[in-house]
């Protein structure tokens, strides 16, 4: 059994970025009581989790040092601990964060690299008891979108997850505590993006919970033609809603309210008993 997430039902992670230039709300909480706010406001709307985030990873995106980083972070962490019921995700790559983060209170790191670019990552998730969610990318924020080429992409995605369980339990961190990513946008076309979530059985056949992040992506603005992140919360819902009936566990969004109901109306027809799309 999961020790943070309630896999008995489709689980909704709120994103919350504490960052000046995410995609599609760089700035909104990059005060701590904006940020404490807006995670309050997720928990009441149905939120299962929050996933706090202080460095943007939008393609394009540079880094920011590891101070700027914690400052940015563990205030809201902290301020959070005595203020929801619900567990607090730490978004980063880097295990000093993560390590922090865990300290005051974050019981889940969603590690974009999957451990990969900082190889101490897996020890403090380990020492900490806490969940990993072990996430695929192709290269780095700042490349990854430059001319992302596969062969097979699903293949290719399992593969370096497969690899990446491996390292994470060798590490001491129990199976029960880990959660795939396939990292839709992270080094994938339009293509790759529909193709994993059209084969979502495949990665859920790796036996581990599949956390899915559609929400307000260029690929969805593309599909829908919508410039504007903020505006893509239509698109973002179908993404959403054939995820979780393809079988995603967790789906990562910043539209919460509106996610919440998109997931229990797909549930519901899921129940009576679905055939594959």
């Amino acid at each position: 059994m999961n020790p943070v997430f309630d896999l008995n039902r489709v689980c909704v992670m709120g994103i919350l970025n504490v960052t000046p230039d995410s995609f599609s709300d760089g700035g909104r909480f990059l005060n701590k009581t904006s940020a404490v706010e807006r995670a309050v406001e997720m928990a009441a709307q149905g939120a299962d989790v929050i996933d706090i985030g202080g460095i943007s990873t939008r393609p394009g995106s540079d880094t920011v040092d590891v101070q700027e980083e914690l400052n940015r972070v563990i205030p809201v962490v902290e301020a959070l601990s005595g203020r929801i019921d619900i567990p607090v995700s730490v978004d980063t790559y880097r295990a000093v964060v993560a390590e922090a983060a865990l300290s005051a209170g974050a019981t889940v790191v969603n590690d974009i690299s999957a451990m990969q670019f900082d190889p101490e990552m897996a020890s403090v998730v380990a020492k900490g008891g806490a969940v990993i969610v072990l996430m695929h990318i192709k290269g780095t924020p700042k490349d990854m979108q430059l001319n992302p080429v596969y062969e097979d992409v699903v293949e290719e995605v399992c593969a370096y997850l497969r690899e990446r369980i491996d390292v994470a339990q060798k590490a001491g961190i129990a199976p029960s505590r880990i959660i795939i990513d396939p990292g839709l946008g992270f080094g994938k076309t339009l293509e790759h993006n529909l193709t994993l979530v059209n084969n979502l059985a495949r990665l859920k056949a790796l036996g581990y919970p599949v956390l899915i992040g559609p929400s307000r992506k260029a690929f969805v603005g593309h599909i829908t033609n919508v410039a504007a992140p903020k505006d893509r919360i239509m698109g973002s819902a179908a993404a959403v809603a054939v995820s979780v009936y393809n079988g995603a566990s967790i789906v990562r969004v910043h539209d919460v309210r509106e996610m919440v109901q998109v997931v229990r109306a797909v549930e519901a027809i899921k129940a009576q008993g679905y055939p594959p799309l």
